[in-house]
């Protein structure tokens, strides 16, 4: 069994991969060995920025031997081209949030690892955080008895007036429901179990959005997706859930409650790794906080709980069947709003297993 560091290349040198490069440049279980783009001296300026060795186009990353993980943060519409170029020349792949734009797609791209025996990782990886982990581990522990219901909100005016190129933001693939609905739908399945089937509505406030900052600001594109979406949803283990994501919010809201038979966990926003975590039980005159015990370190979580897992030949807790899933879950809520009625969910997906204790990215484990 091959020891040490896992290799890791980046493709995609946008907004978001400086987030990952700041962290995964710092665990020292795995080595950024690469960078690519389509913009080669994009991804050259950024590779030199954090001191990566080779930086090019997709053939130039995936021709270095020692890279093991293609972390692909394309734009949705390459997250399947981009896997499928990495799977077949013998690297694991974790992809960006969603897995692809459709059920089918994300299958065959399950299938082309399966095929290969290797391993589909994807965002969101923030269900490692020290929130949602403690969050675990509150259910676990009967801090609100049995789960009954949940309620989940993430309402904002949208991305446009911050991200200096948030036209992909609001076309197939993304929108409210798919671009920031993983965060949401990926934490309650690890918290309640597998979805059994949906209903919900959908809307578009605007046809046109300005972009508000950047080179571009001041330029309209054309908004793709509905823009605020409602859903019900019921989980095969009994409860059920109402969420809402929405780019038509003037005021910010995140939240996720559930709801037990003894009492209320509220959760910390899923789009973080941190707290905080409070419950109140029915004996409870206003809400406590718990402890929030765990790591914070951010994106790359997933990447690293990959790299570890393949050294170990253990399952990886992003997992393809989990993303999978969320993704069929979105596809079902976005037919569901078009048909009006509820659509059933077949899937079986792998629910991760919680963290254990003392688990730490900056402690090397890979000798």
């Amino acid at each position: 069994m091959t020891a040490g560091p896992v290799g890791v290349a980046l493709v995609g040198a946008g907004a978001i991969s400086d987030a990952y490069l700041r962290n995964l440049t710092a665990f020292p279980d795995v080595r950024v060995l690469g960078i690519a783009d389509l913009d080669e001296p994009r991804a050259r300026a950024k590779a030199a920025e954090h001191g990566v060795p080779v930086a090019g186009d997709l053939a130039a990353v995936l021709a270095v031997p020692e890279v093991e993980i293609v972390v692909n943060l394309t734009v949705p519409r390459a997250h399947v081209e981009v896997a499928t170029e990495a799977l077949r020349a013998g690297k694991h792949v974790y992809g960006e949030k969603p897995l692809a734009l459709s059920p089918k797609e994300g299958e065959a791209l399950l299938a082309e690892a399966g095929r290969r025996s290797l391993r589909i990782g994807s965002a969101p990886d923030t269900f490692l955080g020290a929130g949602l982990q403690s969050a675990r581990r509150a259910l676990s522990s009967g801090a609100i008895g049995t789960p009954v219901a949940a309620t989940a909100v993430m309402q904002n005016p949208g991305p446009e007036s911050w991200h200096p190129s948030p036209e992909f933001l609001f076309q197939h693939g993304a929108g409210p429901l798919f671009d920031v609905g993983p965060y949401y739908l990926t934490a309650l399945v690890t918290m309640l179990g597998p979805m059994a089937k949906v209903a919900a509505t959908a809307r578009q406030a605007r046809a046109t959005r300005v972009v508000g900052s950047g080179p571009k600001g001041g330029t309209t594109f054309t908004v793709e997706v509905p823009t605020h979406v409602m859903a019900l949803i019921d989980y095969a283990a009994g409860p059920s859930a109402s969420a809402t994501f929405s780019f038509d919010s003037p005021a910010v809201v995140t939240s996720i409650d559930i709801l037990g038979t003894e009492g209320v966990l509220s959760l910390p926003d899923p789009n973080t790794f941190e707290g905080p975590l409070r419950v109140r039980g029915r004996a409870d005159g206003d809400w406590r906080e718990l402890p929030v015990e765990g790591t914070t370190a951010g994106r790359g979580l997933g990447v690293l709980d990959m790299a570890r897992s393949v050294r170990a030949g253990v399952p990886h807790r992003t997992d393809g069947t989990l993303a999978q899933h969320v993704l069929e879950g979105m596809a079902a809520i976005s037919d569901a709003a078009e048909a009006g009625e509820f659509r059933p969910l077949a899937g079986t997906p792998r629910v991760p297993e919680p963290l254990p204790a003392g688990w730490d990215p900056y402690q090397a484990t890979l000798i």
